[in-house]
């Protein structure tokens, strides 16, 4: 592909240009290139490096991203480009999230739609790198997208500027925001190479804003980011900013890439920081990455029927009514969309 103009960067003096798409606004000399390595000042226009190139593209239920109540059980065609804005000494995609090569094939906003439609799916999810630092490519996609009844959904770390959330918002339907570490800016500096956190909630009240459908995760590490105070905080916050019925995961460590000496989370501590979080006062809070456990399902927060059942990224067990309510006591259940249907049960990498 050839080299793509940026959105969303200022020119400066001297012939530098700041770019305003992610929370660092990375002031970029001539030549050189941001934090995220995908983009380049070059004679003073910022370009993208990475436009139209993949460096992974795959069909994935919906509940891997996660997403439990949007359009459950809908498959989409989930796609990366390669870079990232934060350095996770744990990141279980390094090879091409961290990778100072920019890597990827040619697969162009018209040909994602294309494979997304002939291989049955719902929607196009930006993910496994950082989508905010693929703009550009992930914008003109989720344009064609939803001129072909897709919907658009990213997983994205949150630290994007508010320009950048009300430019992608028109398309964006849905976004699982992931924390690390309960949030504890000493672990996002230590661990993530990340200066302030507070930009992620500045970009969470921003998606809000723009009413676009909400889920958080938080990454519960063992020993250097597992406070129940931190986890007891955070869940707080969201339900003081976004409100009670905002889907909140936390999801299990596992030892990876420069972080092997830390052992996966207990499955106790996982319990706990799962009390932790309803104790608070938010309805729906879930444990990932504990295949089984009973804190996958959805339970009604009236009357504690188990509302959906689920293994992993598998619906096993609907027992809504049509119109999303709990059938034992008709308290409304937060599914945004509607239950789709599918024989494909496990993702499938298309390269």
């Amino acid at each position: 592909m050839s080299l793509h103009e940026a959105m969303l960067y200022e020119r400066e003096k001297e012939g530098k240009v700041q770019c305003c798409l992610c929370s660092r606004r990375c002031l970029i000399s001539d030549g050189a290139q941001g934090f995220c390595l995908v983009r380049q000042n070059k004679g003073g226009t910022l370009y993208t490096l990475n436009y139209g190139k993949a460096v992974s593209a795959g069909v994935d239920p919906i509940g891997k991203k996660p997403l439990s109540h949007f359009n459950p059980g809908a498959l989409v065609l989930s796609i990366a480009a390669a870079g990232c804005n934060f350095r996770c000494q744990f990141c279980d995609n390094w090879m091409i999230s961290q990778d100072k090569e920019v890597a990827g094939r040619p697969f162009p906003p018209e040909e994602v739609v294309k494979s997304a439609k002939d291989s049955m799916c719902q929607g196009i999810s930006y993910t496994y790198t950082e989508p905010t630092i693929f703009m550009e490519y992930a914008y003109d996609t989720a344009k064609l997208a939803k001129e072909a009844g897709l919907f658009n959904t990213f997983v994205t770390n949150g630290y994007m500027t508010p320009e950048a959330v009300r430019t992608i918002a028109p398309y964006l339907d849905a976004a699982t925001v992931d924390f690390k570490g309960g949030a504890d800016p000493d672990f996002y500096k230590s661990v993530m190479a990340v200066p302030k956190v507070e930009h992620i909630y500045e970009t969470l009240k921003e998606l809000k804003l723009q009413d676009v459908h909400i889920e958080i995760t938080n990454l519960v590490v063992p020993k250097i980011g597992d406070s129940m105070d931190r986890i007891r905080a955070m869940a707080k916050w969201i339900k003081d900013y976004l409100g009670a019925d905002t889907v909140f995961h936390l999801l299990r460590f596992h030892p990876d890439y420069k972080l092997t000496t830390i052992p996966a989370t207990r499955i106790e501590d996982m319990e706990r920081a799962y009390m932790t979080a309803k104790n608070e006062g938010l309805n729906y809070v879930y444990m990932g990455n504990v295949p089984g456990h009973p804190a996958e399902n959805t339970y009604c927060p009236n009357c504690d029927t188990a509302v959906i059942k689920r293994t992993s990224f598998e619906i096993t067990q609907w027992n809504l009514t049509s119109d999303m309510h709990c059938p034992v006591c008709g308290h409304p259940i937060p599914i945004k969309g509607k239950l789709h249907h599918s024989n494909q049960r496990f993702p499938y990498a298309l390269f």
